[in-house]
């Protein structure tokens, strides 16, 4: 099966279907370790023979990188399955030698007559391949690309024939020199091209000035740091990837029960049994450790009919409603707890039978909801639900690369992200983009001595994931404004490797 060749979304329908069917896969798991998301997870994963495997009827997934059809020695694996007697399919995969072109923005054939794709590890005759009138795309040739160069010269190609090498092309370590076959040398000099990489001869490359859509992105190559739980995480790190950012999911915070669970076990009962007008959820946790309770009951969501249901904001209510209840109140402006008491309906007692709220809520929550809703007439009962506690440190290279300027950005969504991210791992360092999601987050970065560069114009994560594309946008087009090549935060840290 081909994987492609590097962004784990080029895989085809029949390779994500196989993956989800295979007993076991053969894999780099360096390369290819993020399909492994295709898999079951009692999947085999195995380096070397696998045709016992096969012979034993299970179903074996052998992932070669871009097309296993083609510059690949597939033929001889195949030869060894038909004397073994083992079924076999082939599964074409996105070559190389579009795929890269297309993330570089770089048409294979327009207007023109001919797409040559040559292997430079097979002996060539480069005068040959001079006269390609169209696009002339060469695989394992970085080695020897100025030479390469200086042959096709040598053949008859123009000095000043468009030429673009891509290195790690479809990642978002993807990088393109464009330049000439005459300008070759020292355009690449200090380039630092490994394989895989591919070169490009024609004038298409001229085109990808207008064209290039993958390496413009806002954030490109970013190692953006997410310091928050992996539940909260996952739609946050899916949106960086929409701009091109390398998301870091390092969690600072750990979610935990309450130690004694009498106090939520009277509050479900109560909720049951219409002790409650309202409940009101403060964050997605709250959500969910209300759901795990009714599970273990036996409940599910019509146990909230007849009560009034507030969220304070978009995530929380999007956890509502993937549990089934829509609710009946969210702040219009701010999303906090003050925004949620500013849209509140003062108790009633004409209106409203009962005057008691539910706040399910963390064990470190502020009093602001419970004194406002007191304020309107209110009785709240103030129930743990879970606990915050600081998690276990980040990995050694984690540590290293917060305190080092590895990482070009850092997201805060509150203020005990920034307390525990510090208290776990120190202070970022000051290259680090820091992002805050609001004034509150804003004022505790700057009582740990961290500089605030961007701040969400509401504080919600997809609104603070937003702002930090647009800084890395703005950064991006003034680097271009004064002809410059843009650089990662993390590439003016000291030490740091330049491209030139």
């Amino acid at each position: 099966m081909g994987a492609g060749p590097g962004d784990p979304n080029l895989l085809t329908l029949r390779g994500a279907e196989l993956l989800g069917k295979a007993d076991a896969v053969v894999l780099d798991e360096e390369h290819f370790g993020a399909l492994l998301k295709h898999c079951r997870e009692d999947v085999e994963v195995v380096e070397g023979d696998y045709l016992q495997r096969a012979q034993q009827g299970r179903l074996v997934v052998r992932l070669c990188e871009g097309d296993p059809m083609l510059f690949s020695s597939i033929t001889e694996e195949v030869a060894a399955c038909t004397a073994a007697e083992v079924d076999f399919e082939i599964v074409p995969g996105v070559p190389p030698a579009t795929a890269v072109l297309a993330y570089a923005g770089i048409p294979p054939a327009d207007d023109v007559p001919e797409f040559r794709i040559v292997d430079a590890a097979q002996e060539q005759d480069w005068s040959v391949h001079a006269a390609c009138a169209g696009t002339l795309v060469i695989y394992n040739g970085i080695g020897d690309a100025v030479a390469i160069g200086k042959a096709l010269i040598a053949g008859g190609k123009p000095d000043t024939t468009p030429v673009a090498v891509s290195g790690s092309g479809t990642t978002t370590e993807q990088f393109t020199v464009a330049t000439t076959l005459g300008r070759l040398q020292p355009d690449l000099k200090h380039a630092g091209f490994t394989e895989p990489a591919l070169i490009v001869v024609g004038e298409a490359v001229g085109l990808r000035e207008k064209l290039s859509w993958f390496e413009t992105k806002p954030l490109f190559g970013w190692r953006v740091l997410v310091p928050r739980t992996k539940e909260q995480s996952k739609a946050l790190s899916e949106q960086l990837i929409s701009y091109g950012a390398v998301p870091d999911e390092v969690p600072t915070i750990s979610v935990e029960p309450p130690r004694t669970p009498q106090q939520m076990d009277r509050a479900i009962k109560g909720l049951v049994t219409g002790r409650y007008e309202w409940v009101a959820f403060t964050s997605a946790n709250a959500v969910k450790a209300v759901r795990e309770k009714f599970e273990e009951y036996g409940l599910d969501a019509r146990a909230f009919a007849g009560l009034k249901v507030a969220a304070v904001g978009e995530a929380t209510a999007r956890a509502l409603v993937e549990f089934g209840v829509k609710p009946d109140l969210l702040p219009s402006g701010e999303q906090s707890s003050e925004g949620l008491v500013a849209e509140w309906p003062p108790y009633d007692s004409m209106l409203d039978p009962i005057n008691r709220v539910l706040l399910p809520r963390a064990d470190i929550s502020t009093d602001t909801l419970v004194a406002g809703l007191t304020e309107l007439g209110w009785e709240c009962d103030d129930v743990t639900a879970y606990r915050t506690v600081r998690a276990a440190p980040p990995p050694q290279p984690i540590r290293e690369a917060i305190k080092g300027g590895g990482f070009d950005a850092v997201l805060f969504t509150s203020s005990s992200t920034v307390r525990n991210l510090v208290g776990i791992a120190g202070k970022p360092h000051n290259v680090t983009v820091i992002a805050v999601i609001g004034p509150q987050t804003a004022k505790t970065a700057e009582e740990f001595g961290l500089r605030v560069d961007v701040m969400a114009d509401k504080p919600s994560a997809s609104a603070l994931a937003a702002a930090l594309a647009e800084y890395g946008a703005k950064q991006r087009q003034a680097a271009l404004a004064a002809g410059d090549t843009p650089r990662k935060p993390s590439q003016n840290r000291r030490g740091a490797r330049r491209r030139k």
